[in-house]
Order: C-alpha cells, then sequence, then structure tokens
C-alpha cells in the first residue's frame, strides 16, 4: 500500500514547488493542504488517512489526544529542531517518529528590523494616507541613532538584531536570566542587571526568548507598566511570552507609543480577535520565517526525512 504524506498549512501553496519530492514520488502520495485545521476534531477528520505529517512550525498542536487518534500516523516531520506543541512521549508511545528540519535565523531577524522601522517611521500610515489620498504627512518618525535597544533575549536570533542596532548607532543593551555580563560583552552590547531595568530605561525593546515555564507571562501588567510612554515593544518571538490582554491594554491606554507583534494566542487570528483593532499595532500574520530560503530548507530537509525514515535510518530525530 503507498503510503500517504499531509503537508499541513500550505497558505502559500508553494510546499510542492519549494523543493525537489522526487526522492519519494515512487512510495509516498504527498497531499497539501492550504486551509488551518482549528479543532482537534476537524485534524482527526483531515489526517484519519495519512502515515505521515509534515508541519510548520509549532502551528498545529500535537497532543497525545490527537495522536491516540490518529492509528495510522507513524512519522512527523516539523520545520525547525525544537517543537513543543509536538507531546514527544506520547508520539514514542504509539510508534511514532518526530524528526525536524534545518532553519536559520536569518529571515526573524530581518522581520524584527522590518516591523521595528515600520513602527518608528509610521511606514504603514503614511503609505496607506498617500495610497488612498490622504494627509500628506501625519506622524512624526522616532530616531534610532542614540536611542536604546533592550533586547530581551541575546541568543541566535537576539544577538543578530543586536548588531544591525548597533550598526544604527544605537545604545544596545540586553538581559536574560541566564545572560552574563562577559556574553554581553562578547557581543558588543551593555548588560542589563534585571528585566526591569531594561524595561524602563528602553526606547524599543524586542522580545527574542524561547517559550518556556520561566518565560511565559514574562511581561504581564506590571512590567508593561514601567515601560516609557514613547517606548515601543516588538515581539517576533511567542505571543505567550508577553501577557496578551496586558499588551492590549497598554496600546488603548496610549500607556506607550506603539508595538508591532508576528505572533499571536491563535493562529489564524480570528477574525473577530481584538488584536485586529488594537490601536498602534502593527501587526503580521507569523511571516518571520516564511522566506524561500527557509522554505527550501524545511521541506528540502522534509523530503530527506522521509526518504531516511522510509529506508529505516530516520535522521534529525526530535524528542
Amino acid at each position: 500500500m503507498e503510503l500517504r504524506c499531509a503537508v499541513l498549512d500550505d497558505y502559500q501553496s508553494v510546499a510542492a514547488t519549494a523543493a525537489d519530492w522526487s526522492p519519494v514520488a515512487d512510495d509516498v502520495e504527498v497531499v497539501t493542504f492550504a486551509e488551518h485545521r482549528a479543532t482537534e476534531d476537524e485534524l482527526v477528520d483531515q489526517l484519519a488517512d495519512f502515515d505521515i505529517v509534515v508541519t510548520l512550525r509549532e502551528r498545529v498542536p500535537f497532543p497525545a489526544t490527537l495522536i491516540e487518534r490518529l492509528p495510522r500516523l507513524r512519522l512527523i516531520v516539523a520545520s525547525g529542531m525544537r517543537n513543543t506543541s509536538i507531546d514527544h512521549a506520547a508520539a514514542e508511545r504509539h510508534g511514532v517518529t518526530v524528526c525536524g528540519t534545518a532553519s536559520t535565523a536569518t529571515p526573524p531577524v530581518e522581520l524584527t528590523w522590518a516591523l521595528l522601522l515600520g513602527l518608528a517611521r509610521g511606514i504603514v500610515t503614511e503609505a496607506n494616507a498617500l495610497r488612498d489620498g490622504g494627509r500628506w504627512q501625519s506622524t512624526v518618525g522616532a530616531d534610532l541613532h542614540r536611542r536604546r535597544l533592550g533586547l530581551l533575549g541575546l541568543g541566535k536570533i537576539g544577538s543578530r538584531v543586536a548588531q544591525v542596532g548597533l550598526a544604527f548607532g544605537m545604545d544596545v543593551v540586553a538581559w536574560s536570566e541566564n545572560l552574563t555580563p562577559e556574553r554581553a560583552e562578547e557581543a558588543g552590547v551593555g548588560f542589563a542587571a534585571t528585566k526591569e531595568e531594561l524595561l524602563e530605561t528602553s526606547d524599543f525593546v524586542s522580545v527574542h526568548l524561547v517559550l518556556g515555564d520561566r518565560t511565559r507571562g514574562l511581561l504581564g501588567a506590571k512590567e508593561l507598566g514601567l515601560m516609557k510612554p514613547g517606548s515601543y515593544l516588538v515581539n517576533t518571538s511567542r505571543a505567550a511570552i508577553v501577557d496578551q490582554d496586558a499588551l492590549l491594554d497598554v496600546l488603548r491606554r496610549g500607556a506607550i507609543a506603539g508595538a508591532a507583534v508576528d505572533v499571536f494566542d491563535v493562529e489564524p487570528l480570528p477574525a473577530d480577535h481584538p488584536m485586529r483593532g488594537a490601536p498602534g499595532l502593527l501587526a503580521t500574520p507569523h511571516l518571520g520565517y516564511v522566506t524561500r530560503a527557509n522554505y527550501a530548507a524545511y521541506y528540502g530537509d522534509a523530503v530527506e526525512d522521509i526518504r531516511a525514515y522510509l529506508d529505516g535510518a530516520p535522521v534529525r530525530r526530535l524528542g
């Protein structure tokens, strides 16, 4: 019996052409899905007849309850080499192999700066007004040169964001629970002893932390209340690091100058979600990793993972 592979959330309908699937074409029927399935029941209906699932990032959770309801499932390929939305223990219990793919930090770094610059210079407001015949110049841009950029996290992505900030002539400082003054100095940035210090003194704050027990809800009402009235927040990491209700509150009150986010508590974002109408918010639909090169890596490695699994020697295993 020919195996069947479901490629999930192929929103742009490019999965089939982003990589060469011919190495598995004789053994696997590949079916792509452009529409997101939001509930477990919908996923069970969608995936019941598939042996392999390719999923992007952490868009689709695979908890134990879902895995148990997919007895035919044998392989999950998730883009990147970390995925907290898959119950790896349940997968192992049910004989499901989980593999990852290569990924690059470059696309989210670039999007971070697209969002930060868009906020600082009112790009969306001004561009829309120009197109619609509206007011000529309605915003006054915020300067980057000699302003402070505070980074929550100085890992693979945060350190690259820091280098761009330095190139703009910004005063870059960083904080995380594990960051040391020595590591900050190596990256050429200042060390904030506490996150409170970073929030109180920064003109721009950008989040670059991994979501976990210690970082979930790291920025709540108290922390956001420490930010300067004229400051900006950028989050291209994970929505749950920032309390979403608290963020909405400070935006509605104008307590900060604005925020830019690429990640949300529910994705895709429902049409009636309050984030869609939040004042002072520049929002993009989780585009951080969505580039041609990254998709080529994701789907190219997915093909390799499937071929290796079929040959009895799985590679890039997660769990």
